[in-house]
């Protein structure tokens, strides 16, 4: 074996030593997930909003809504529903339509007339997927939306 073929062994050696297990890691199943399911160790995300604060006004009479961290809050006028604030199509925001209880896209024109339903399925397109809808809580003046 000459020098350079040792060399040339070494090098792809160390290259596979050092590539190969990330690959594999991240190419495995997950045991748990993100938001603190019976495998995962991470307890989930929250966000609260202070109904009393006037950032949060709107959400004080039916067909409200705010966008907080990405995720748009609505008042249903039966209760509150968090969903993604981002359409799935173009990333452009959400809004809430009390009216046709439903989430339009807030840029109807140009093809970009997608609406989601109170559940995050798209109704109409173009989008191509769904919005992740999240559980959220009412105690006193404070909505818990569970991410």
């Amino acid at each position: 074996m000459t020098r350079r073929d040792l060399i040339q062994k070494v090098l792809i050696g160390g290259t596979t030593f050092l590539i190969l297990p990330p690959v594999l890691s991240s190419c495995s199943k997950d045991d748990g997930d993100d938001n603190g399911g019976t495998g995962g160790s991470n307890p989930p995300k929250t966000i609260t909003v202070d109904l009393t604060s006037a950032a949060n006004a709107a959400l004080n009479s039916a067909g409200g809504y705010i966008v907080t961290q990405g995720i748009i809050v609505a008042n249903t006028s039966t209760g509150f529903l968090a969903l993604d604030g981002i359409c799935t199509h173009q990333g452009n925001l959400i809004t809430y339509n009390l009216a046709s209880h439903n989430f339009p896209c807030s840029r109807q024109e140009e093809g970009h007339g997608s609406v989601f339903s109170t559940t995050g399925s798209v109704i109409s397109g173009p989008a191509p997927s769904a919005l992740k809808s999240y559980a959220v809580s009412k105690n006193g003046n404070i909505l818990t939306i569970t991410v």
